[in-house]
């Protein structure tokens, strides 16, 4: 029989090997969050049952390449391809949203946003088009700029909220069934974990007020704000590490963006898709309904991110909703801000990019304020100040 070990006995230890008796100071875990984390969890106040994702297998998308074609199920278009066959199709681009003929082999989904990135306004005859026509879902609500312009985790789940109740007040309540979630993930591993799952409790929670029971269709694709021109090795690193994030998450759909950037060619868009297929087919972790369910960590962080981002929902709510801030300028400013915070910490070095803070490559050339605006939602890459 193996000796009980209590928790004082595991304290004991670690400030052993610390050699402090304060293990809270060492093992506390700054983040820009504003939610507690903790050194270490015994158990959970309230665990979370399974939270279901709509595929029964995480989708992993390619951008077309006519010579993955026949290995590729899902592909994103953003442009018009003849003769496909069986496969999911992922529409990148608004006027092939508008003017293309679905296919009964294959599977649809918009990735188009109605909302404008600049005041918040609705293109209701958009929505009204694109509704009608016969996709698997219609449209997208697009919250992955929000992420790569330096948008808190619980900024990020809020706007989706808000946006999602302005589609519900004009297009009605089953239109939930109709959206897809557009994310995209950093590499802060748990934490965006727990970004997906409080996404899944929140919109549970904003179907309950339409007494309807849905489940969001999540697509997921990896971050640009964490990538640098100048150490595409990393770029592969850190989007390896997002698209696990992503399917341990409950990702319906993952896709990446290339690690070359804007100097992307063939074979950089082939190897950053594989990286999907390594982890789907040598982890299978692309096929777990809730892979980090019962995990005490991700269980504490995702109820905090979630009660955050429900706290912000209600207070934009109050403030008149997504379009209106969006046209006083004020989430403009509240996003800045942040962007701005975690500019410094990566300044500072209390948030780490190897090849960008740590270990650099180059040094910094441009302050932070001359790549954001405080009155433009402006995707910034955490490194273009050192390039």
């Amino acid at each position: 029989m193996f000796a009980k070990t209590t928790l004082s006995d595991w304290e004991n230890l670690v400030q052993k090997q610390l050699k402090t008796d304060d293990i809270h100071s060492v093992l506390q875990k700054e983040n820009l969050e504003g939610i507690t984390v903790k050194p270490y969890h015994g158990s959970v106040a309230r665990p979370l049952s399974l939270l279901p994702k709509v595929e029964e297998s995480t989708q992993l998308v390619s951008r077309y390449a006519e010579s993955l074609e026949e290995d590729v199920i899902a592909f994103l278009l953003d442009k018009n391809v003849e003769n496909l066959e069986e496969k999911n199709i992922y529409i990148n681009n608004k006027d092939l949203a508008e003017h293309i003929s679905p296919e009964e082999t294959n599977s649809y989904y918009s990735l188009i946003d109605i909302f404008s990135e600049s005041t918040g306004e609705m293109d209701r005859q958009l929505g009204t088009e694109l509704l009608a026509k016969a996709f698997n879902r219609n449209l997208c609500v697009d919250i992955s700029l929000h992420q790569n312009a330096g948008a808190a985790i619980y900024q990020q789940l809020a706007i989706a909220l808000a946006k999602t109740k302005d589609l519900v007040e004009v297009y009605g309540a089953d239109v939930l069934n109709k959206l897809v979630f557009r994310f995209a993930v950093s590499a802060d591993y748990f934490f965006e974990i727990a970004k997906i799952r409080a996404f899944k409790l929140l919109f549970a929670q904003l179907a309950k007020e339409f007494d309807l029971q849905s489940i969001p269709y999540i697509f997921v694709e990896t971050s640009l704000r964490n990538k640098s021109k100048n150490d595409p090795e990393n770029n592969l690193i850190r989007s390896t590490v997002e698209l696990s994030a992503a399917m341990i998450g409950g990702a319906d759909a993952v896709f990446s963006n290339d690690y070359l950037l804007e100097s992307g060619n063939s074979l950089s868009t082939e190897v950053s898709f594989k990286q999907q297929i390594v982890l789907a087919y040598e982890s299978i972790i692309n096929v777990f309904e809730d892979g980090a369910n019962g995990s005490y960590y991700v269980e504490d962080i995702t109820r905090q991110l979630a009660s955050n981002a429900w706290a912000f929902f209600v207070e934009m709510e109050q403030t008149g909703g997504y379009a209106e801030m969006m046209m006083k300028g004020e989430l403009q400013k509240l996003i800045y801000t942040q962007a701005l915070e975690e500019q410094k910490w990566l300044e500072e070095g209390r948030l780490k990019l190897i090849g960008v803070n740590m270990y650099p490559k180059l040094e910094k050339k441009r302050e932070a304020r001359e790549l954001y605006s405080p009155t433009e939602i402006r995707a910034v890459r955490l490194a273009q100040m050192f390039e």
